[in-house]
């Protein structure tokens, strides 16, 4: 009688209201945002799932209901970045009607994001796991349904078609752009060459020279016309 009752119990459903264990958005993003102040401020190595359950408010039961360990902690917050990031790119590129436009505002906006303070503690923090995690360090840099890469290729899909651009190689071309833009500041940050934050006009600039280049690569038509592109204000 009593095993019969406690079927009944799993089977009736979770009344209105209120979310099957492990469902409850509200209380999964409680929990990140605990775990990600704890990762910037002790590191992944020393931090602990108790270290989190108190930044987080929560008991520890409820944390291993929604995250198994501190690794799958931590690449929901590596997902999460990246979904917001690559949203944010999409919404710049969606306004962009031409080719300059576009990548400019598109390098400004991701240049600027890869070499914010959080970002580049979280890729120290990365690479500082990637012997013993591998996997998780490649969810990092290659989650396709998330990918910056990804939203950049579509833009350059879509001025082929409006024929603004010739380009065999999509993923390539994105590739070029985004490491033509970034990667001199990005690295100088990453390994403490450059301890500040760029200021606007070095990355206007050198976002600029890459659009040079790459319009001399891919463009159909004058690469003078970056020099209308606009400054931020």
């Amino acid at each position: 009688m009593a095993s019969q009752k406690r079927k009944q119990e799993k089977a009736d459903p979770v009344p209105a209201g209120r979310f099957a264990a492990g469902a409850d958005p509200a209380k999964r993003e409680q929990i990140i945002e605990g775990a990600k102040a704890v990762f910037m401020r002790l590191g992944f190595d020393a931090a602990s799932m108790n270290d989190i359950t108190r930044e987080a408010g929560v008991s520890k039961g409820t944390i291993y209901v929604y995250f198994e360990n501190k690794e799958a902690l931590f690449g929901a917050i590596v997902a999460q970045e990246k979904e917001r990031i690559t949203h944010q790119m999409r919404d710049i590129l969606a306004g962009s009607e031409e080719v300059e436009d576009g990548l400019y505002r598109f390098g400004m906006g991701f240049t600027s994001h890869i070499t914010a303070p959080q970002v580049i503690d979280a890729m120290r923090t990365v690479i500082g796991v990637v012997d013993r995690l591998p996997r998780l360090c490649q969810h990092f840099f290659n989650s396709p349904s998330q990918n910056v890469r990804t939203v950049l290729e579509e833009f350059i899909e879509r001025h082929i078609e409006l024929g603004n651009l010739k380009v065999d190689d999509k993923e390539l071309a994105a590739r070029q752009f985004i490491d033509m833009s970034s990667a001199t500041f990005f690295k100088a940050r990453l390994f403490g060459d450059l301890l500040d934050v760029p200021p606007e006009h070095e990355l206007s600039r050198a976002v600029k020279g890459a659009i040079r280049v790459f319009m001399a690569a891919y463009g159909t038509h004058d690469a003078s016309v970056i020099a209308k592109v606009p400054e931020p204000a």
